[in-house]
Order: C-alpha cells, then structure tokens, then sequence
C-alpha cells in the first residue's frame, strides 16, 4: 500500500520498520519537532532519525490545523495513514484524507487506557494483562473502532520493557490488518478507562503505601521518569527493586537495605543517586553508611 506513516518514539520507530521490510510503500513521515535533550542539545525523535537512514521524507508540523498543512496532506494520495503514538490531534480533514482512512496502534486492550500513557498505567493498576487495538481513528480520543486485538501478559516487566513487547506485537498485528482488512468493530460501552500522561510529581515514592505498589510504581516510571526518594537529602531514583521481609515504620532502613513500606517492605536492588551512574543498591548503601533505623523520606 501506499502509506503515510505518523509517530515519534520508539514504539513507533518498529511499526516503521516493519512496514518497509513487508515492502509497503511509505512515501511520508510526520513526527514531533526535533526538541531540546540530552543537556540542552536539539535531538530529532527515533522515527525523524529513521525516516532519514531511510531516505523517506519527513515533515515536523507543530500543528495539522492549518489549511496549507492539511492540503499538503491530502496531496500525498496514499491508501492509508498508520498512526503510532504520534503526539498530536488529527483533524477530521486529515482523518478523511487517505483512502482507507487512518489507522491506530494503541498499547492497550480499548477501551482500557485510553489516552497518553496506557503502559504505564496498566502497570500501576496491578493489570494482569494488556495488548495492542489497531483502531480505525475518530475525532473522538482513541474512541474508533477496532480492527485488531491481541493480548500480552503483563509479568514483571517495566513499563521500557512492556512497551518494546507491545511494539513488536502491534506491528505484526498492523500487517496481519493491511494485507487483510477486517471489518471495524465498535469498542464495548463497559470498561472504559483513561490513562492520563504521567505526572513527574507521581514518581516520588509513598513509602506509606503497600510494598507491591511501590514496586509497581517503580516498573511503570522505569526508564522514565524514573521513581525516586531521599536518603539523608540526597535524591535517589530506583532502578529496580524487589519484595522483602521485616516490617517497621514506613520509611524505616530494615537489615539487608531493605526499606519498611506500608504493608511489608521492599529491597532496592539497583539505584541511582543523583548525577551518578547507576549502581548495585548495596555498594550504595555501604557509601553512605546508612544503618539499620535509619529514615528515607
């Protein structure tokens, strides 16, 4: 098929290339504008750094609102429009521009987490399960209907993790859909959900909170933003952790590192302090001499 490709991480970077191995013919990409990272420099999104190893077009509207975007849009004349997590709302013109309409890889299972941040929250949710919806798009948020479904077991993975498994499981599903168009199905009215873009202010750890949420929030905000906490004033973010044995108050350094949460305790396992690489979480303990009673805030 001839086709506009439209996203901007890594997740979508799969889908992309998984479209040109099947020998579809992607003839644009839209994604984000490159944007300041890593230390102030200007960096291009994964799919802009691809389209151009590529040799594929690539364009960074800050909006498809416009009627000069929107033309320039509908003159590409593709089949279709294959949409992943691209960043920005597509106006019912874009929408009605391809011939078969624009379709969607969501990482859930719609109508659960529809939204921003659907892995992360499956995560934080204590989800057994997730998958991906390819979605014929609406002007309605992730509200199409379904094309495609296909289930993933949650487990112990973090949300980096979960979300490169789902993004080899939605682009197999994307071609499956391609080469045989099914016909849409309208999401169930029952279990709707939104996965709201994750706050910077809910990485902070509660050590009042059960010990199997804080490792759940742990997974979701790894590798981004990263669940962190203080010790002596000094900011930490954890890495990885593991459930523990001992109780006390929450907050509380147990034996062995681990750290007394609001119902059982945790063991961090991998850490990293501020403006330092990532470390074992014992080596880091023994550094700041942190003792059994000692308080992390």
């Amino acid at each position: 098929m001839r086709i506009a490709f439209m996203g901007t991480p890594e997740f979508a970077r799969t889908a992309l290339d998984a479209l040109v191995a099947a020998g579809h013919q992607v003839v644009a990409i839209y994604t984000q504008p490159p944007r300041r990272a890593n230390r102030g420099r200007v960096t291009p999104t994964p799919v802009h750094v691809r389209g151009d190893e590529l040799g594929i077009p690539v364009y960074t509207p800050v909006s498809l609102k416009g009627e000069t975007e929107q033309q320039a849009f509908a003159a590409l004349d593709v089949d279709v429009a294959v949409v992943a997590a691209y960043g920005l709302l597509l106006p019912q013109a874009v929408l009605d521009a391809p011939r078969l309409g624009c379709i969607n890889i969501h990482a859930s299972l719609l109508p659960r987490w529809r939204g921003a941040a659907p892995v992360q929250r499956a995560i934080l949710a204590g989800d057994a399960e997730t998958g991906v919806t390819i979605m014929q798009m609406e002007r309605g948020l992730d509200t199409g209907p379904m094309l495609a479904v296909k289930t993933l077991p949650v487990g112990e993975r973090t949300a980096g993790e979960l979300t490169e498994a789902l993004a080899r499981l939605g682009a197999g599903l994307l071609l499956d859909v391609l080469a045989d168009l099914p016909d849409p199905q309208p999401q169930p009215d029952v279990g709707v959900t939104y996965a709201h873009k994750i706050d910077k202010a809910e990485a902070r750890i509660d050590w009042n909170a059960p010990a199997a949420d804080v490792l759940r929030l742990v997974r979701a905000m790894q590798p981004s933003p990263g669940a962190w906490y203080l010790a002596e004033g000094e900011r930490v973010k954890l890495i990885a952790a593991e459930l523990a044995e001992g109780e006390g108050a929450p907050g509380t350094v147990l034996s062995d590192g681990a750290i007394a949460c609001g119902e059982g305790a945790i063991r961090p396992v991998r850490v990293q302090p501020a403006g330092k690489p990532v470390m074992a979480a014992p080596d880091w303990w023994r550094g700041r001499r942190l003792e059994t009673g000692a308080m992390v805030e």
